[in-house]
């Protein structure tokens, strides 16, 4: 599954877009009086990224990877037309989608959607990560989390699409690609000839 992601990620969004953030976990430690708010930054690793997620009407689907929320902003503006209506939470990192676009903001501590702003879909796109963190994936960090999030994202835009259709349409992918420069020989630590 290592080539689906490169299939269909060049495409202009007319989106809601939200974020997670994933890694970058600290232990807390066992007595209580010894622990640190591990929310500060002195207390963090700093292995901790934030995905964002572009959903486009309709339910295309596209993950990025970054530091902060607001380094995200360039990824939104290469991808996203001029004019587009963006539905964000009140996050302060995307004030500076009001000069490109018509951005709709929902502040999630009054409603989950008012007045036609909602982040629902990027929040179910979360929603499902976050599960599979849980389940069968087990740790979502490092170096290929955002493999991780276009697997998440090709799985929520293919959720309606029968079990055979999805193995046909990854085989096809597969057998029209490249080998992955990420996946090939990744368990032998180095890279390829």
């Amino acid at each position: 599954m290592d080539k689906i992601g490169a299939a269909s990620l060049e495409r202009l969004w007319r989106l809601r877009h939200n974020t997670g953030y994933f890694g970058g976990y600290v232990k807390p430690v066992n007595l209580k009086e010894n622990r640190v708010d591990r929310r500060l930054l002195r207390n963090q690793n700093g292995k901790r990224k934030v995905v964002v997620v572009v959903r486009e009407r309709g339910g295309n689907t596209l993950p990025a990877v970054f530091r902060s929320e607001s380094s995200a902003l360039d990824f939104i503006t290469r991808r996203v037309a001029k004019g587009t209506i963006l539905n964000a939470d009140e996050a302060g990192s995307w004030e500076e989608l009001h000069k490109r676009y018509e951005v709709r903001r929902i502040n999630h501590e009054e409603a989950y959607s008012a007045d036609g702003a909602c982040t629902n879909w990027a929040e179910e796109f979360f929603s499902r990560m976050r599960r599979a963190e849980i389940g069968h994936h087990h740790h979502l960090a490092g170096a290929y989390l955002l493999r991780y999030a276009q697997e998440a994202s090709w799985r929520e835009d293919n959720r309606r699409a029968s079990n055979g259709d999805q193995v046909n349409r990854i085989a096809g992918l597969a057998m029209a690609h490249k080998p992955s420069v990420d996946f090939s020989e990744y368990w032998q630590r180095h890279t390829p000839k």
